[in-house]
């Protein structure tokens, strides 16, 4: 089999500081393009056996317009951008790359959830705007800091990456409780939303998005967390009503929210959580998983992937 490979979408990955030369030595022609539109797809895939993809979409139509295309893979752990029943049904495999930011998003969770803590954002302005300086005395102390040391974490989501998210919390000095998830069998250590929503002094989502947990957290679920909790989203927009829980920050029922993720990305204007007037929000932009390191393992990823499936013996096929 002939090794043509095109990386599709090259710029959400890259910022000049990876090393391809493993997934380049997987071929014997790597094409890279920084984004492909959606009408050069096809052309640019002409004659290639590995189309590698991080957002691009292939639906059936494109699929099916490239009848060379053998193996696909994907520069992410979410295929939602794949026809996956398209690829099955003409024989392409389907490879993504898993676990790769662990890391990366524990310490970006643990980030969030200690600068609504500490009030970090809040004292930061402070500085910037001269109060400390203009204060009587050597210290600042405007805004309520909350020691994590004693406090309930509440896991939603307790695979590899909130098992570590529950490591560093420990670490802290925090009790880690886990819930159920909806849609999946009940575990008698993990406790309904009911019952933990109401004990946690913070909560840290970390689940994938599907039909059953699309707007877990909304007005009901918010309205029963502990006056001053904390929310934290760190996995997919959806997971959390963006307008409830704006709401909720405006009533000042919650003590802070952060959130990486939003429902739509990149944002529209209209998103409920851009507005300025919300408290205690921070919204960073999708970026916990990006990490240098976490990149490179993507690219790593996608070597072995390749050099599985040459092999004969798929590896992280996912359809």
């Amino acid at each position: 089999m002939s090794k043509r490979a095109v990386f599709l979408d090259l710029a959400p990955l890259d910022q000049g500081d990876l090393d391809f030369s493993a997934l380049r030595d997987a071929f014997e022609t790597f094409d890279c393009y920084e984004q492909t539109p959606a009408q050069d797809i096809v052309e640019r895939l002409r004659g290639a056996q590995v189309a590698i993809v991080n957002k691009v979409a292939l639906s059936d139509e494109t699929l099916s317009a490239c009848p060379d295309l053998k193996l696909i893979l994907v520069a992410a752990t979410g295929v939602n951008n794949i026809d996956l029943a398209a690829a099955r049904r003409l024989g392409i495999t389907v490879c993504n790359c898993q676990a790769y930011g662990t890391p990366t998003v524990a310490q970006h969770t643990l980030a969030l959830l200690l600068a609504l803590a500490t009030r970090l954002p809040n004292y930061q302005a402070a500085v910037a705007q001269g109060r400390w300086q203009q204060s009587g005395q050597f210290c600042l102390l405007d805004y309520p800091i909350v020691e994590l040391a004693g406090k309930k974490l509440g896991l939603l989501g307790h695979g590899e990456l909130g098992s570590a998210v529950a490591r560093l919390a420990e670490a802290f000095g925090m009790q880690v409780l886990v819930g159920n998830l909806p849609g999946r069998p009940t575990r008698p250590e993990r406790l309904g939303l009911d019952e933990l929503l109401p004990q946690v002094d913070a909560l840290t989502l970390h689940c994938p998005l599907t039909e059953q947990t699309r707007d877990l957290i909304g007005e009901r679920e918010l309205r029963m967390m502990k006056p001053g909790a904390f929310l934290i989203n760190a996995a997919r927009g959806g997971l959390v009503n963006e307008q409830a829980l704006a709401d909720a920050l405006r009533t000042g029922h919650l003590g802070g929210a952060a959130t990486d993720v939003l429902t739509s990305e990149p944002p529209q204007d209209n998103n409920p959580l851009l507005a300025t007037d919300i408290p205690r929000l921070i919204v960073t932009p999708h970026s916990a998983w990006g990490s240098r390191e976490a990149r490179q393992r993507i690219v790593e990823q996608m070597a072995e992937n390749a050099a599985a499936f040459f092999a004969g013996t798929p590896l992280r096929q996912v359809g």
